[in-house]
């Protein structure tokens, strides 16, 4: 545990001066100019409850790992995001450090195992799925869209859902993922 004197002079001397090169990153990966000034408080925030446990070896890393992904949180959390927020955000090069990150490919690797799992499912399931959990529409807008009835929405959402967690966690075993996969094989 960090003791606040040292926290203090660590925030001083290692994380002030990186402020102009931050909020030039805030401001160039966030859309609304008004909200920059908060999100530089909550970064900070965050950064110094993450280095009460221990200091960080790289501020200049930790920093903006912290920026980035509070940045991403927020932008998922919002009623309506576009989904060239969430790209333009991901494809974020972040400062050397962190180019190999470990984190940082384990989430490409899961974004790249999750739409492979989207391009196995039927084509219906995977419009069903897009409108619903990316598009953003409700349950009727969505089955307006396609023509069909929401029970039928609903039940390609679910069973879609299923296969998808079942391809991402590598459990071909449990006991839907089989259905969706003959479904599939018909529907061919």
């Amino acid at each position: 545990m960090v003791d606040d004197e040292e926290l203090r002079l660590w925030f001083c001397e290692e994380v002030l001066p990186l402020e102009k090169g931050l909020m030039g990153y805030i401001r160039a990966n966030w859309r609304s100019p008004h909200d920059v000034v908060d999100l530089r408080q909550e970064i900070y925030e965050r950064a110094i409850t993450g280095a009460r446990s221990a200091l960080p070896a790289h501020t200049r890393a930790y920093i903006y790992t912290v920026a980035r992904n509070h940045l991403i949180n927020r932008a998922r959390r919002a009623k309506i995001v576009s989904i060239e927020a969430i790209a333009d955000l991901e494809s974020v090069i972040v400062p050397d450090a962190l180019a190999g990150s470990e984190r940082h490919l384990s989430a490409r690797d899961e974004l790249r195992r999750a739409e492979a799992g989207l391009n196995q499912l039927p084509p219906r399931c995977r419009q069903v799925i897009w409108l619903r959990k990316v598009e953003g529409m409700s349950t009727r807008e969505a089955a307006q869209h396609l023509g069909i009835s929401t029970h039928t929405v609903e039940k390609h959402l679910t069973e879609g859902l299923r296969a998808l967690a079942n391809f991402m966690l590598d459990y071909p075993q449990v006991r839907s993922a089989p259905k969706v996969l003959r479904w599939k094989a018909r529907r061919k």
